[in-house]
């Protein structure tokens, strides 16, 4: 039976409509970011990761507050830490704040994460990680999952044996990326890694990895049997992506359809961030949406050097015209921001994502 990226599947009780889940990526996935991407079709959105040490000690590097939004469900948000009762107390924290899963982070490769004994690190101690994964699932009510690599050297073959003992230990499934820590994001992600774990378990596994296409999100469930592929860099500026991968339909944005996406991106963010701190944070996604031929390339740099986020919106607007009744009709679809929900002094993760 061929693969469907619109049937829906489901993680416990959590029912996610589409095949498609977008990534958890440090720097990037803002609530603008798994808003828009919800609206584009992807099935589960992610948080960037939320350290539990932040969380407990209101670490103030960390930067913005969590905010959990009436039209990004289901949102998966998630975790990472190596002390069980830290994890616990931070799982309470975002099923309060309205996550519907808690997912927690055992791939990131960074040095900053894992010299802590969290992240990939946890990926060689089995029997950390399941305590871990034992105190989160008894904490709280919704589902809990969890995110690793293949391990943390290159040919490791972790993955499989500490797969099953984290759905023993409540895991409800699990998110592989067939990368070593060692490696990084180089070479290519080894999805025949993705069927083995696949066949060791009885939850759904979600594959992540490469998937920058339809073709290769069909492709990799077919070969796999996940439940569902992750989506990360592919999106990155780049909504359209997800809505071509679920429907298979080719759609090239006109400029006007970039500029007012990217203008409502940037209100968004500084709601979010507040102005000082978007600033910054919203160059990158410049290049990422002005790119792919939609500008040129000029335009792109004259954007990135502009001091304020008006006077990029002022910009936009008059580079495209068009875009302006687009930007209106767009934030009217927004929900209000009373049905928000503000969990005042949870911190964000400055760490980077694996």
């Amino acid at each position: 039976m061929p693969v469907n990226l619109q049937q829906p599947w489901a993680i416990g009780g959590v029912e996610v409509p589409t095949r498609i889940v977008l990534a958890p990526m440090a720097g990037v996935s803002i609530q603008a970011f798994r808003r828009q991407g919800r609206r584009f079709g992807a099935g589960l959105v992610c948080s960037e990761m939320v350290s539990a040490a932040g969380i407990e000690h209101r670490n103030e590097r960390t930067f913005g507050y969590l905010r959990v939004s009436s039209d990004e469900h289901p949102l998966a948000i998630q975790i990472f830490g190596s002390d069980p009762g830290a994890m616990a107390e931070a799982a309470r924290m975002v099923e309060a704040a309205g996550a519907d899963i808690v997912d927690m982070n055992f791939g990131c490769p960074v040095r900053k994460v894992t010299k802590t004994g969290a992240g990939a690190h946890l990926m060689e101690d089995p029997a950390a990680a399941c305590r871990v994964v034992e105190a989160v699932a008894r904490a709280v009510d919704v589902p809990v999952t969890v995110k690793m690599r293949r391990g943390v050297a290159n040919g490791s073959r972790a993955y499989l044996e500490l797969g099953p003992q984290l759905v023993d230990a409540g895991a409800a499934a699990l998110t592989l990326h067939p990368r070593s820590a060692q490696q990084m994001y180089t070479g290519e992600a080894d999805h025949a890694l993705t069927a083995e774990l696949v066949a060791r378990v009885d939850v759904p596994v979600i594959a992540s990895g490469d998937v920058t296409s339809r073709e290769k999100a069909l492709a990799v469930l077919e070969r796999t049997g996940a439940a569902a592929v992750m989506v990360a860099r592919g999106a990155q500026g780049n909504p359209w992506a997800l809505r071509e991968m679920i429907e298979g339909e080719s759609f090239r944005p006109t400029r006007e359809e970039v500029a007012a996406e990217l203008v409502v991106f940037i209100r968004e963010a500084v709601r979010e961030l507040g102005e000082e701190r978007a600033v910054g944070f919203l160059k990158k996604f410049y290049g990422w949406y002005l790119g792919h031929g939609r500008f040129p390339k000029p335009f792109k740099q004259e954007v990135v050097q502009l001091r304020t986020t008006e006077d990029v919106v002022t910009r936009l607007f008059a580079a495209a015209p068009g875009a302006a009744p687009l930007v209106e009709r767009l934030e009217g679809e927004l929900p209000a921001a009373e049905d928000e929900v503000l969990l005042d002094r949870l911190p964000i993760s400055v760490y980077g994502g694996g």
